[in-house]
């Protein structure tokens, strides 16, 4: 089954096309018969009673070889004696009661001195009936010496094309001819939707992707304009968005700032430390509120990095500090991508692994479709299948070890999952069957030619 639209649209065009040139040929055959049959029956008359003159005026001994000689146009003629004997041994002709419309016509033009009947139908000859018992419309005319002559109308030949090599080569042509027309009109028809569908990617990639190129058709301008007024909308919607998130969260920096001042002048050490707790958590959940923002509206610009690159500098740096990371593969590919979000990403990713499971095994590989596979695994308990897509929600927390007092602010996947998806790529989570929880991150890229 063809899946794609320009597919089916060739397929569609090329049958009706075919269909049409087929029927073309049909009642072009159709018509040279009719054609045919018109001509036969405006000389049949002139011929025939040319030829009955002809054989009347000759002797009796000459007749047959005129019948030889003469061109009949469908007309097959038998000379039959006083005794009922003719050139091929036929008994006498049976006459019917009335003559029909050509045999009566035929009798008007000759006069009283010919008789001209209408004889019982027979079967015509075998080469122009091929087999298949047509018959004949027959009549005699009694000549001036009662010489008597048998007329057969023979039915006009099906014509059928000149399969030659030269009809062959027209065909070949032809078909090709009507192959890359249909091929032409079908790109021309999808190239639009195409170029469509991809701007619809690439704005899903980049919010601040160029707009399309308003050109072509009434219709693709205005499908053009369209999806570019959608884009600024959208465009102007996050950057609202973003900018009152952004606002919020530099804004409550300083009030809170002052506050942890004015706490540390509380004399009860208890109480100042629940509540410099509280006031660090509240600092933590701004500072990844403005990491949020920051993810959804990036204005980084888009570099060409190297991910092995960029994955052994993450477990490098870990490492550096102490922590238990491990990398494993190499994807061999480059990735086009904003270099810092892109290693945000990762980091977030790396540090909820340690956070909740006590190490990181990362692990890359490079897929058959030219995608690299970042898959980090950490030690922990995992997360119930039902809340493994709850926990992207922004300030989600479980109620188990994944929760406040572990320090998650239920942004981190959050952020991950918004600096992947502008890349083009994917993330999930899935429970380890050997135990932990396992991160799946995919990115298109670009492998290295070797």
């Amino acid at each position: 089954m063809i899946r794609s639209l320009s597919g089916r649209v060739f397929l569609v065009l090329l049958i009706g096309v075919m269909a049409s040139a087929c029927l073309t040929l049909w009642l072009t055959l159709g018509e040279r018969q009719r054609s045919l049959i018109q001509y036969r029956e405006a000389h049949f008359l002139e011929r025939a009673e040319q030829l009955i003159l002809d054989m009347d005026a000759l002797p009796v001994a000459n007749r047959a070889r005129l019948i030889k000689l003469a061109p009949r146009l469908g007309l097959k003629i038998d000379v039959v004696t006083v005794d009922g004997t003719g050139t091929d041994k036929s008994a006498t002709p049976i006459p019917l009661p009335e003559n029909s419309p050509h045999v009566e016509a035929i009798a008007d033009k000759l006069g009283s001195d010919f008789h001209v009947v209408s004889l019982a139908s027979i079967a015509c000859p075998q080469p122009v009936g091929r087999g298949n018992s047509l018959m004949c419309e027959a009549f005699a005319v009694t000549l001036r010496d009662q010489s008597m002559l048998t007329f057969s109308i023979l039915p006009p030949r099906t014509p059928v094309p000149p399969l030659n090599a030269d009809f062959y080569l027209y065909l070949i042509f032809f078909l090709l001819s009507i192959a890359g027309l249909t091929y032409f009109v079908t790109r021309m028809t999808i190239r639009p939707l195409q170029q469509l569908s991809q701007a619809a990617v690439n704005l899903g990639n980049d919010i601040n992707h160029p707009p399309l190129i308003v050109s072509g058709a009434t219709e693709l301008r205005q499908a053009s304009n369209a999806f570019n007024a959608m884009q600024a909308r959208i465009r102007q919607y996050i950057q609202q968005r973003t900018h009152i998130l952004a606002a919020i969260t530099h804004d409550l920096q300083t009030p809170l700032t002052r506050l942890r001042l004015r706490l540390e002048k509380v004399e009860d050490v208890t109480l100042r430390d629940r509540l410099i707790a509280d006031l660090s958590a509240m600092q933590s959940m701004v500072r990844e509120g403005l990491s949020l923002a920051r993810s959804m509206d990036s204005n980084e610009t888009m570099q060409t990095v190297d991910l092995d690159s960029l994955l052994d500098s993450v477990v490098s740096d870990a490492c550096d500090a102490g922590q238990n990371v491990t990398l494993e593969g190499t994807s061999r590919m480059s990735i086009r991508a904003q270099p810092q979000a892109l290693l945000r990403c990762v980091n977030n990713l790396v540090d909820n692994a340690l956070k909740y499971g006590q190490f990181a095994k990362v692990t890359v590989r490079q897929e058959a479709d030219h995608t690299a596979t970042i898959r980090i695994r950490d030690g922990g308990v995992g997360i119930p299948d039902a809340e493994l897509e709850k926990v992207f929600t922004p300030f989600y927390r479980l109620e188990t070890s994944r929760s406040r007092e572990s320090g998650g602010t239920g942004l981190g996947l959050t952020i991950a999952r918004n600096i992947c998806e502008q890349h083009g790529g994917t993330l999930s989570l899935r429970n380890h069957p050997e135990g932990g929880l396992e991160v799946t991150l995919n990115l298109p890229g670009k492998a290295f030619v070797a």
